[in-house]
């Protein structure tokens, strides 16, 4: 059997400082992958709002063999477009809230660990999650997500993280309401009564394992569907998939395939990795093997 290639040694670090963990882990990030042997070409830390795309699009022009991501899923989905068709290894290291990407792709949450596995792991090919013509790397959601990844109050989500979301998210299912979700697939077009919508590259959204049948490795998206009318239908099926109860299979509906066409009635915001970013109607599809990511070696 072929081993798996080893890991570029030159880099670019990018860190979004402005990410819970991201400002005060930046120098400490850069001076760990120096001594775990990887030759950092260029280290940013990047510290005014809306320049992160702009520093990566200059780092990507200069083809580097290995872009380190430092931040939360919003920061490295906003990154990946920019490795689309490139043959730059994604580094991504996990700085966020929720980490659902890192935890989708089983990379330690810890920093030595994320560095461990960005020295000494295994580049491979995974897909990516596209809304219309966006790539994005875990999981884009529609209902209670959009109000809570796009309004939590910044000192919330800062000083309490994960705790911050369930408090803002408590607060706001006590005003939610159901829409109606309309999904296209295979030429089968179904309606239904829903309270959320995963559309699913990976298994986690908001650091939660929601969506058993996700894989980024899969070649197909899976859209998720939270049916019911009730808030308390929705906060039963987090609780259920929180502790993977049995029960948690009987408060969702899925589709999965390469395109499946998203609408809903009223029209619903769209999060895409934690950033409110579009609007139904859309089409979901899959982006089979778009990138390289370094993932962990695995034993055996």
């Amino acid at each position: 059997m072929t081993q798996p290639a080893s890991p570029p040694r030159p880099a670019i670090l990018i860190v979004n400082a402005l990410s819970r963990q991201g400002r005060k882990q930046f120098d400490v990030a850069r001076d760990k992958l120096r001594a775990a042997g990887i030759e950092l070409t260029d280290a940013v830390a990047i510290d005014r709002p809306g320049t992160l795309e702009t520093v990566v699009a200059e780092a990507m022009a200069k083809k580097p063999a290995m872009l380190i991501v430092g931040g939360g899923d919003g920061s490295l989905s906003c990154a990946v477009d920019h490795l689309v068709g490139t043959d730059t290894i994604f580094a991504p290291l996990p700085l966020g809230t929720a980490n659902s990407f890192a935890r989708s792709l089983e990379i330690p949450l810890d920093l030595d660990g994320a560095i461990d596995v960005i020295a000494n792991g295994v580049p491979r090919r995974i897909d990516l999650g596209m809304i219309d013509d966006d790539y994005y790397c875990n999981c884009a959601a529609i209902g209670l997500s959009t109000k809570i990844g796009g309004q939590i109050p910044p000192l919330l989500k800062k000083s309490l993280g994960r705790l911050g979301y369930l408090i803002w998210a408590t607060w706001q299912s006590m005003k939610f309401k159901s829409f109606r979700l309309v999904v296209t697939h295979d030429g089968v077009r179904e309606e239904l009564d829903v309270l959320e919508v995963r559309i699913a590259n990976g298994p986690y959204h908001g650091g939660v394992e929601l969506v058993d049948a996700a894989d980024p490795q899969s070649g197909e998206i899976v859209v998720q569907a939270v049916v019911g009318r009730s808030p308390a239908q929705l906060g039963w099926s987090w609780f259920t998939s929180w502790l993977r109860l049995r029960a948690r299979k009987d408060t969702t509906v899925e589709y999965r395939g390469r395109a499946i066409g998203v609408e809903t009635t009223p029209p619903q915001k769209v999060s895409i990795d934690g950033e409110v970013l579009a609007r139904t109607p859309f089409t979901a599809r899959i982006a089979a093997g778009a990138v390289q990511v370094m993932t962990p070696r695995t034993t055996g």
